[in-house]
């Protein structure tokens, strides 16, 4: 018996948040990938080294596969069946995870944030916005599906190797699998990621305006951190949607989160609640983002976040 972990290929490899679930499942025993895209020799030792015993690497699907990927998996689930299979809460993973769930007829827990290994398998999911934390066992023939929220677990690698590669070539989906891309656009990035950061500094609808937003950027410049956003200014358009933290964003976890203007609304609260360090900077001392702020500043961001920048250059 084994637990599967499903795991997007990207240009540079194997993404972060599949790998921290990996390193999750690898702490159960044995382990088998899941792999979408071109396994170099590279990547195959990289999932070794976060606990992969074994590789399944699936090919072709064209631009939209998870029609295809869900097809392939359900025959290899019969085939083998395995105990769980574990996803990170990504956008063309939850895709895979619930057309499986449809084949198979079983059902599938989002938003987890912790899976014991246990019988029946018990998982910790987070509901309204993560204000309730939520125990669900599975009981029933297996396998459990789970997606799993990005900085739920730590990537810590094991130092394997894999001992085992197989093949899989995608199938034809017919109608379920005929959307095509017909174009794409990689966004430009500048600076420390977000996900990655050990310091990031926010800023909320409080900043007024899209030309305030470079208030941001020249407390984050001397600080070396990213520069992240709410989703109230990414959809006023003053930030592209790179840069938005919470439930329909990016889940962050640094060692310092700065909030500027940032009111606290449960939607943002989700993806950075779990950051080390809080500091909120807001003219009203009664905003919710108080409620989780380790430090807080009552005062207008328009005049802290120029005095704060001309302190850090200065030191």
């Amino acid at each position: 018996m084994s637990v599967w972990v499903f795991i997007e290929g990207t240009d540079s490899g194997p993404g972060e948040s599949a790998l921290e679930v990996l390193s999750k499942a690898a702490s159960h025993g044995e382990t088998v990938a899941i792999y979408l895209g071109e396994a170099s020799e590279q990547v195959l030792a990289e999932l070794g080294r976060y606990g992969a015993s074994a590789v399944y690497v699936l090919t072709g699907g064209g631009g939209l596969p998870a029609a295809a990927v869900s097809i392939t998996l359900a025959g290899l689930i019969e085939q083998e069946s395995p105990e769980a299979v574990l996803f990170a809460q990504t956008y063309a993973s939850r895709d895979v995870a619930g057309r499986l769930a449809a084949r198979i007829n079983r059902p599938v827990i989002s938003n987890a944030v912790d899976v014991a290994f246990e019988s029946g398998y018990r998982v910790t999911s987070e509901l309204f916005g993560g204000t309730k934390l939520v125990e669900t066992s599975f009981t029933a023939q297996g396998p459990a599906l789970v997606l799993v929220r990005p900085k739920s677990f730590a990537a810590e690698p094991r130092g394997g190797t894999v001992g085992r590669v197989e093949e899989h070539r995608l199938p034809e989906a017919g109608h379920a699998g005929s959307a095509q891309v017909l174009g794409s656009k990689v966004e430009q990035s500048e600076g420390p990621q977000l996900s990655s950061a050990k310091v990031i500094i926010s800023g909320g609808r409080g900043l007024g305006g899209a030309e305030a937003y470079s208030l941001i950027e020249e407390v984050a410049e001397p600080l070396g951190a990213a520069t992240g956003a709410t989703r109230a200014i990414v959809d006023a358009g003053w930030v592209p949607y790179s840069k938005q933290v919470g439930q329909t964003g990016k889940t962050v976890k640094p060692e310092v989160y700065i909030a500027c203007g940032v009111s606290g609304a449960m939607q943002h609260l989700v993806g950075m609640k779990d950051s080390k360090r809080i500091v909120a900077i807001n003219k009203d001392p009664e905003a919710p983002i108080f409620s989780v702020a380790d430090l807080g500043i009552v005062g207008d961001v328009h005049n802290v976040l120029p005095k704060l920048a001309e302190v850090l250059r200065e030191h």
